[in-house]
């Protein structure tokens, strides 16, 4: 009789884990997905001539699927940046990777103002690999200082 529960058990177990990782891989072959990043902030900032400065930094946090699961939800991200700015205008640069809970990762090459852009889809790993596509960002700062959160779309196609 403990032979068969625990024959039960590793069937169970083998069926869940099979059932886990082909869940995880089905990925519509194109679509939009929204997350939320909550972000902190590390600039270097050097002061130019005539009121300009010019500087780079990186920013890490966690994205969340907006559903509350699915692509990219409980993730890590990380991006690095460069920026140049006046009184008037500012010109920001930089490339991200958002991942997901298992480990696979969508790599963007991103630009815009300092608080809306465009994610280009620079490609991906594991289920993501082959992605292509684009989408816009919004942030807004946050009480704590260097602190920010953001929103994501990425319509993206899978090759």
């Amino acid at each position: 009789m403990v032979a068969t529960a625990n024959w039960r058990v590793a069937l169970a177990v083998a069926l869940a884990a099979t059932g886990m990782t082909v869940a995880a891989q089905d990925l519509p072959k194109s679509g939009s997905i929204y997350i939320h990043t909550g972000w902190k902030l590390t600039p270097e900032v050097f002061e130019a001539p005539e009121k300009h400065s010019v500087g780079h930094g990186s920013v890490v946090g966690v994205s969340f699927n907006d559903k509350g699961s699915g692509p990219l939800h409980n993730g890590p991200a990380v991006c690095v940046f460069t920026f140049l700015g006046s009184d008037d205008t500012s010109i920001n640069k930089g490339y991200c990777a958002f991942g997901d809970a298992d480990g696979d990762r969508i790599f963007t090459d991103w630009d815009g103002g300092p608080n809306e852009g465009t994610n280009h889809i620079a490609g991906g790993t594991g289920k993501y690999r082959g992605i292509t596509g684009s989408g816009p960002w919004k942030c807004w700062s946050t009480p704590t200082p260097g602190a920010f959160r953001c929103t994501q779309r990425f319509d993206y196609q899978l090759k």
